[in-house]
């Protein structure tokens, strides 16, 4: 199976496919028709679920279908970003989406989005196609990281490239879409690179025999040191340990209410949705992750961990619980989420895509986020703003 396969299936899992001509039309639908076009995917990003707008509580939310005729063939959420002291304009954001078939002629697609949004008031269009357009292996980043010449993933040739991806990169530029994602990889909105570990057709065997030799010691001395993973709701716990991670690894944290609006939402929409796992040693509290689940694929959300006891490698255990966890559910995919596309020894962020290429799996380039100015002017003073504030 490819692995741009879940932004594809909208229409095509539903037994046709739209092409361009087709006479698409936009309109609002509700929630409850939202997820159930969910649903009936075999993955869609939790970006892009109804519940997700109720998260983000600081944007204005609607769901969106693409009708042919009168089937339903695609959803997005949407989410309206108000301009500073323009409020009747906004940013129309659609993370990691739309749902829809990408593998046809986009401006079917997206020429109608535009067009509504634009007579609502946005004065730009964002979103982030589900597509991707490289792959490289473990062992080519592991290469890539002794090799004294090599200082990004894009040094290295792709182990997989996807026409679809690079197709709709090149028709999306070619239509005046620009390109948000910055050169290292994090800019303000989601990651354009990820590492991903795909365990479709595969055991826990397989999966652990992936791993390098560091990450199998690790899940046996978890194991070893009587480490206790399970699920819990205990999110006070879980954010006092994740303030604490952020205090020493130096990051802004998010705040309770944040999680316990995500749980509320998320797992009200659909019930273990996001799970939380704490890992524990003899009592004390040494390691929590957070996992999001949608269809077959599984997100490793957030994470945090002691700094003390860090030799029971409580962090390992919960990798490993919510790993087999995804496998028992049946999912393709394990998304470990964003990465930095550097493979140089000298740059800080180095360490993320080495720790995280010791699980097996595969480094991912996406297409990335790219905007539609609708309203140019407003488009380039909201750019300014964004400037001075530090995005």
């Amino acid at each position: 199976m490819s692995y741009s396969e879940p932004a594809r299936t909208a229409a095509q899992s539903r037994g046709y496919r739209v092409t361009a001509g087709g006479g698409l039309t936009v309109r609002p639908i509700d929630a409850a028709e939202h997820l159930a076009f969910v649903r009936a995917q075999r993955s869609v990003s939790f970006l892009q679920t109804p519940a997700w707008g109720r998260v983000k509580t600081e944007w204005r939310s609607e769901s969106l279908g693409w009708f042919d005729g009168r089937r339903l063939v695609g959803a997005g959420l949407v989410l309206h970003r108000p301009v500073p002291r323009l409020d009747r304009f906004t940013l129309a954001y659609l993370p990691e989406g739309p749902v829809i078939d990408w593998t046809g002629e986009i401006g079917a697609w997206l020429d109608p989005l535009a067009d509504r949004l634009k007579a609502q008031g946005a004065f730009a269009v964002r979103l982030g196609p589900p597509v991707r357009t490289h792959t490289w292996s473990a062992a080519q980043v592991k290469e890539g990281l002794a090799a004294p010449g090599v200082r990004r993933l894009t040094d290295l040739p792709s182990r997989w490239t996807d026409p679809v991806g690079a197709r709709v990169a090149r028709g999306l530029a070619q239509a005046g879409w620009l390109p948000q994602s910055p050169e290292d990889g994090f800019g303000v909105g989601h990651p354009q690179f990820k590492y991903e570990i795909p365990l479709a057709g595969r055991t826990e065997n397989d999966v652990l025999s992936g791993m390098n030799q560091q990450w199998r010691r690790n899940i046996r001395k978890a194991a070893k040191e009587g480490v206790e993973v399970t699920v819990g709701d205990d999110l006070e716990a879980f954010h006092d340990l994740y303030v604490h991670t952020a205090e020493r690894d130096r990051f802004t944290p998010r705040p309770l209410r944040y999680f316990a609006t995500m749980f509320a939402a998320l797992n009200a929409e659909d019930p273990g949705r996001i799970t939380l796992y704490l890992a524990r040693h003899r009592g004390d509290l040494v390691a929590a992750s957070v996992l999001v689940r949608v269809g077959a694929h599984a997100w490793y959300s957030y994470g945090a961990s002691s700094t003390r006891k860090r030799e029971v490698r409580g962090s390992n255990a919960c990798q490993w619980a919510m790993i087999r966890d995804a496998l028992a559910a049946g999912c393709d995919v394990y998304d470990l989420r964003g990465i930095t596309p550097t493979l140089d020894p000298g740059d800080p962020h180095v360490g993320l895509i080495r720790f995280k290429a010791g699980t097996g799996g595969q480094a991912v380039r996406y297409a990335g986020e790219w905007d539609l100015p609708l309203r140019p002017m407003v488009y380039r003073a909201f750019a300014l703003y964004l400037r001075r504030r530090g995005r």
